[in-house]
């Protein structure tokens, strides 16, 4: 039996901040999170590949859903948060291009299965090769541009 609040969900169109967290986790997201908290995860996912990202490749594919959930949102969210949000997103989205490299996601693909094609950030992996992720997307056919001679987090200990 539907909600009352399904029911509005399904009839209105927009969402303010505090909803659309609760909206994706009814679509399927483990957790409710906020516009706020998922920028800053885009913000620190795009200064760790700036750096050379140092978790395993799978760790990656995971932290790159953060701008899969700013795009869901997107949607959902009333033009006027969208208009205070989206130039720090895409402030962010030209560092994230800066710091990695078009392959139209062949690289990733062999660790994680491709979305849809608007998600364009599946398509790119980091410049700097280095440590788990950089042998792992290395031996999937990644060239880097950067030196890949950055050493590894825990060599650095």
């Amino acid at each position: 039996m539907s909600t009352g609040r399904d029911q509005r969900d399904r009839l209105t169109a927009v969402a303010t901040e505090t909803e659309v967290g609760e909206r994706l986790r009814r679509r399927g997201w483990r957790t409710e999170c906020t516009v706020a908290e998922m920028v800053n995860a885009w913000a620190l996912l795009v200064s760790a590949i700036e750096r050379g990202y140092g978790d395993d490749i799978h760790e990656y594919t995971n932290d790159l859903y953060c701008r899969n959930w700013l795009h869901e949102a997107w949607i959902l969210l009333d033009d006027h948060i969208v208009q205070l949000w989206t130039p720090r997103i895409k402030a962010l989205d030209d560092r994230y291009k800066a710091a990695t490299i078009d392959d139209d996601g062949q690289a990733l693909d062999q660790f994680h299965g491709l979305p849809g094609p608007d998600l364009w950030w599946w398509r790119r992996h980091p410049a700097i090769l280095t440590g788990d992720p950089g042998r792992s997307l290395r031996s999937a056919g990644a060239v880097a541009t950067c030196d890949d001679d950055v050493p590894d987090a825990a060599a650095l200990r």
